[in-house]
This record gives structure tokens, sequence and C-alpha cells, in this order.
């Protein structure tokens, strides 16, 4: 690790980002001199930056939409993550060459060993996008359903990550479950369908906005386990952190800087 660490986050858009907050606030508390921000940067010009991390002006990069298939397509090398996904949102220099990493596979399985939760639960995941491929990959020898609107393109993400996951209807339950909401379901005041949430054993709420999602306000009067997505959002930065710095993080730190932002 340089003495002196330049990281930023890029997307468009990417003024909402809590990333620079949270990474901040990692650096500063272990006391690790450096700066992290938000850059826009549209699709196809992610490899200006790349370029960066090649000549060492850059050490590390979170990539958020829409730039996570650029950033696999460009980097040098990919992860077992990252090339199991086929998505990439994590870069960093190695050996002059540029890595690629998925910290959304990796922190899908530090939230699936969560102790608030079942470890024998099946798991259910929403949606049939990047986040639930990540998931899916994440869950490893768990058994594993996911339901989606597109039930061929549920059918098809499964057949590609050759997990042997089984596909279910959306809006219908698998009885003690671990609930995933990879989708968008949440971010409009919206509701999961109650047969999903009746059956559920826990929730993992990947939404997140300002507020409480209504998902995490009926999981909290129900006393189910639950993570929000806010605290997802952590995981996945930790991940990078970590694979950045060798240092681990200070995943509390980084808790109360992502909900201050």
């Amino acid at each position: 690790m340089p003495s002196t660490v330049h990281l930023a986050v890029l997307g468009d858009p990417i003024q909402h980002s809590r990333s620079p907050a949270i990474h901040s606030a990692a650096m500063a508390h272990l006391g690790i001199d450096g700066s992290y921000v938000a850059r826009r940067v549209r699709g196809g010009e992610l490899g200006e930056v790349v370029a960066e991390l090649r000549n060492g002006s850059l050490d590390g990069a979170n990539v958020t939409m829409p730039l996570k298939l650029e950033a696999a397509a460009l980097a040098d090398d990919l992860t077992v993550e990252a090339a199991s996904s086929g998505s990439v949102n994590t870069l960093r220099p190695r050996s002059g060459l540029v890595e690629g990493h998925s910290t959304d596979v990796v922190a899908s399985a530090r939230a699936f060993s969560d102790e608030r939760f079942d470890q024998s639960a099946p798991i259910l995941i929403l949606g049939a996008g990047g986040a639930a491929a990540a998931a899916i990959i994440g869950a490893a020898a768990r058994v594993v359903y996911v339901a989606a609107r597109d039930m061929q393109r549920a059918t098809a993400l499964i057949d590609k990550i050759g997990s042997g996951a089984g596909v279910v209807p959306l809006g219908v339950g698998v009885s003690g479950a671990l609930v995933v909401n990879a989708t968008p379901l949440g971010m409009g005041g919206e509701q999961l369908p109650e047969a999903i949430t009746t059956t559920a054993s826990g929730i993992i709420d990947l939404p997140y906005g300002p507020g409480e999602t209504l998902t995490v306000t009926g999981a909290r009067a129900a006393g189910l386990p639950f993570m929000d997505g806010v605290e997802f959002l952590v995981l996945q930065a930790a991940a990078s952190f970590e694979w950045w710095t060798g240092v681990p993080a200070p995943i509390e730190v980084m808790v109360r800087a992502a909900r201050n932002a």
C-alpha cells in the first residue's frame, strides 16, 4: 500500500453515492493518509480511469452503474468472484496490470453467514440482475431459489451460473427462507408481497434511501432478523477496502458514516 492512497467511486449518476463518506471515515479511523472521491464517468469513458490505475495515479476504484460490465471487459485479470458473476465493481493495479473484483459476491457471502440468520435456511433471491447473480454465487452450497417478474430471465441466470438453483414465481413464498430483495422494490415505497414476507425466516433488503424501507419496517415489527441496504452497502465497501489496503475494515465506523451521509 502506498504512503498516500488515492481512491475513487465511478459511475453516472454518482452524486448520491455514500461511498466517499464510508471510506473516508475508515481511512481517518485507521490513520491512513489519502482520499476517496466520487467521479462522474459515463459509459465508454472508463478506459481513461483504467489508464490512471496503470500509471499509478489511482490506487483503486469502485465501479457502479452503468460501468460494471465495461470494467469486467477492461480488466486484465479477474478474481474468481468477478469471473463467476461476469461483473466487476472494484478495480486495483497489481504488478503492472489492472485486476477486477466483485465485492457484491463477497458481501453476499458475508451477509448469508451473519449470525442473525438461520444457517440451514434456504435462500430466496428476488430479481434476475447483477445483484441477484452475485447473491447466487455468494450462497455457495446453500439451497437457493430465484424469483423474478421474467421467469425466463431468472432461468437463464441460474443456467449461466450453474448453481442448481430453482425458479419460483415472483410473489410466491418459500417456507423458512432467508429472503434477499435484489430488486428496486422498496425504493418507491412499495412493499414485498405478503406471501414472501410472512413465510420468511429473515430478510436482506438491498434497496436503501433516505429512510427505512417498508420491508425493513415490516420485518422489525414482525420480529424477523433483517439486514438493510445500508448495512449491505458497507459489507461491499469493507470488502473493497480490505482488498485495496490489506487492512481489516472498521465495520462499525463505516456503518455510522453510511447512515449519516
